[in-house]
C-alpha cells in the first residue's frame, strides 16, 4: 500500500487526530506544571511573611473568596464545579503543606524537651497528655501471663475475636448502646483509627470539617490523604462553641466528614447537648461521616453524651487505653462503627501492619476489668489546682469540662506562644504552643499530667517567666 493510501485511510486519520490532541494536552499539562512551580514558590514567600508577622497558615475567608471565584469561572466556561473545587483543594493543600513545614506543636516541644533531658537538663513536662500514674495492676500481671496464654501469633486485622467481644460488651455497658464485635476494630492507638477512617472513607479533593482549636493530627492525616480541611474557628469569648450557622455555611457538595472531639483537646470543652444534637442533624441532612474522637470521655466532669447514642450509621467513634488506663506506650485503641466501615478500615490496617501486637491485645483485654475511676478523680483535682494557679497568674481561660488540659490566653502584647514554649524549655518547663491547635498564637496549653508537687513547681516556674516578660 502506497503512503498516500495509508494517509487517506480513515483509521490513520483518526489516529493522527488523536496524536495531535494528545500533544496539545501534553503541552497544557506541562504548562500547568510550570505554573504549579511558580505558585508553590509564591506560597513559600507568603509563608515566610506570615511567619514574620505572626499570622496563621490557613485563611478561611480568603479561601472562600477564591472558591467563589473558581465556581463563577467554572459556570462561565462550562467546567464541572465539583471538579474545579477538587482541583482548587489540591492547590490549597499544597500551599498549606509548604507553609506548615516548620510549624511547632506539642509533639515538637516534647521531642526537644526529651533531647535536652538526654543532655542532663531537668524538664517538667506540662506539654503532653501522658498521665504520670501507672496502668492498673492487672496489666503487670497480664504481661507475665502472655507466654503461657499463647497470645503470640498472627491474627485478624480487626483484632482478636475474643478481645473484640469483650470490647463490645464493655462499650455497650459503659455507653448504654448495643454493639457487637462486628462493630469493633482494634488499632495501634486511637490515632491509627483516625488515620484509617480519614484515609479509607474520603477521596483526594474531598473536604472535611474540623472545629478548632483541635488536636493537630486530624489536619495532618487529612493532608496526607489529599483531603482539604475546612476549619471552623471558635473563640474563648464564645466559650469554644461553634454555631450551627458556621457549620452549615462551611458545608458544600465536596464535604464528606465532620470531626468532633469532646471533651476537647486542648480546651476541655464539652458541647451543650442541644448544640451537639443539632450538629448530628446537620450531618445527617448532608449525609456526612461523623468522626468522633472520644478518648477523654472518662475525664468528663459535666454531662457528656457519646455520639454512639445517636445510632447514626455513618458515625465512627474512637477510643483508647492511653488516657483512661494510662497505657500510652502500649499503643492500643479501637474504633466503633458500622460493619461496612469496619471492613474498609480493616483492609488498610491489614496492609500497613497485619494486626495489632497479640500480647498487647491480651493485656488490654484484661485491663478492661480494672476500675480506673480513681484516675478521673486525680485528674480533676489537678485541673482544679491548675485552674486556681492560672487565675492567680492572670491567664484567661474557660474552666475545662473534662480532659486534662487548660488552654490559656496570655494577655500580653505581641505574645508568641511558640517563642514562649521554646524559651520556657531553658527555664526547665515544657508547655504546648497554641498555634499547634489552630490560629491561636497567644495561647498555651498546660497539661495536668504530673503529681501535685511537680505541677506546683511547674506553675511556679511559669509564673516567674510570666513576670519577667
Amino acid at each position: 500500500m502506497h503512503l498516500s493510501q495509508v494517509q487517506s485511510n480513515p483509521v490513520y486519520k483518526k489516529m493522527s487526530d488523536i496524536n495531535d490532541l494528545r500533544n496539545k494536552m501534553d503541552k497544557v499539562t506541562l504548562e500547568m506544571i510550570n505554573l504549579l512551580k511558580t505558585r508553590t514558590d509564591i506560597a513559600k514567600e507568603i509563608g515566610e511573611v506570615k511567619k514574620n508577622i505572626g499570622k496563621g497558615v490557613s485563611d478561611e475567608e480568603r479561601e472562600d473568596n477564591l472558591r467563589n471565584k473558581i465556581i463563577g469561572v467554572s459556570k462561565e466556561i462550562g467546567l464541572d464545579e465539583t471538579l474545579a473545587s477538587k482541583f482548587l483543594n489540591f492547590l490549597l493543600n499544597e500551599s498549606i503543606k509548604v507553609q506548615s513545614e516548620n510549624k511547632q506543636t506539642h509533639l515538637s516541644v516534647f521531642l526537644k524537651a526529651k533531647s535536652m533531658e538526654e543532655e542532663g537538663k531537668k524538664i517538667i513536662h506540662m506539654e503532653v497528655g501522658e498521665p504520670d500514674f501507672l496502668p492498673p495492676d492487672i496489666v503487670k500481671k497480664s504481661l507475665s501471663e502472655v507466654f503461657d496464654k499463647g497470645f503470640m501469633k498472627y491474627g485478624q486485622a480487626k483484632g482478636r475475636p475474643i478481645f473484640r467481644e469483650r470490647l463490645a460488651k464493655y462499650v455497650s455497658k459503659k455507653f448504654n448502646v448495643e454493639v457487637t464485635n462486628e462493630n469493633i476494630l482494634v488499632s495501634p492507638g486511637a490515632r491509627f483509627s483516625i488515620f484509617a477512617a480519614i484515609s479509607t472513607l474520603l477521596n483526594p479533593g474531598d473536604e472535611m470539617v474540623v472545629i478548632e482549636p483541635a488536636w493537630p493530627a486530624y489536619k495532618d492525616c487529612a493532608l496526607n490523604a489529599g483531603i482539604k480541611v475546612r476549619t471552623i474557628s471558635t473563640t474563648l469569648e464564645t466559650k469554644w462553641e461553634p454555631s450551627i450557622e458556621q457549620i452549615r455555611n462551611t458545608i458544600n457538595s465536596n464535604t464528606k466528614m465532620i470531626v468532633l472531639n469532646y471533651p476537647n483537646n486542648p480546651t476541655g470543652k464539652i458541647l451543650p447537648e442541644k448544640l451537639q444534637d443539632e450538629i448530628i442533624e446537620v450531618a445527617k441532612e448532608n449525609n456526612l461521616y461523623v468522626l468522633s474522637d472520644e478518648i477523654y470521655s472518662q475525664y468528663a466532669k459535666t454531662n457528656w453524651k457519646s455520639i454512639l447514642s445517636y445510632n447514626y450509621e455513618k458515625s465512627i467513634v474512637t477510643q483508647s487505653f492511653s488516657k483512661s488506663h494510662a497505657m500510652t506506650g502500649f499503643r492500643v485503641g479501637y474504633a466503633i462503627t458500622s460493619k461496612q466501615i469496619i471492613e474498609k478500615m480493616a483492609k488498610l490496617e491489614a496492609l500497613c501492619l497485619t494486626n495489632v501486637s497479640d500480647p498487647i491485645q491480651f493485656v488490654a483485654m484484661n485491663a478492661l476489668e480494672a476500675d480506673t475511676s480513681n484516675n478521673s478523680e486525680i485528674m480533676q483535682n489537678r485541673l482544679d489546682m491548675l485552674s486556681q494557679k492560672a487565675k492567680e497568674m492572670g491567664l484567661e481561660f474557660i474552666i475545662p469540662d473534662g480532659a486534662m488540659y487548660i488552654f490559656a490566653k496570655v494577655n500580653q502584647k505581641d505574645f508568641d506562644g511558640t517563642e514562649f514554649a521554646n524559651n520556657s524549655l531553658e527555664k526547665g518547663i515544657a508547655v504546648a504552643p497554641g498555634e499547634g491547635f489552630g490560629n491561636y498564637k497567644n495561647f498555651i496549653r498546660i497539661s495536668a499530667c504530673q503529681d501535685d508537687k511537680t505541677l506546683m513547681e511547674g506553675m511556679h516556674i511559669l509564673g516567674n517567666i510570666m513576670s519577667e516578660i
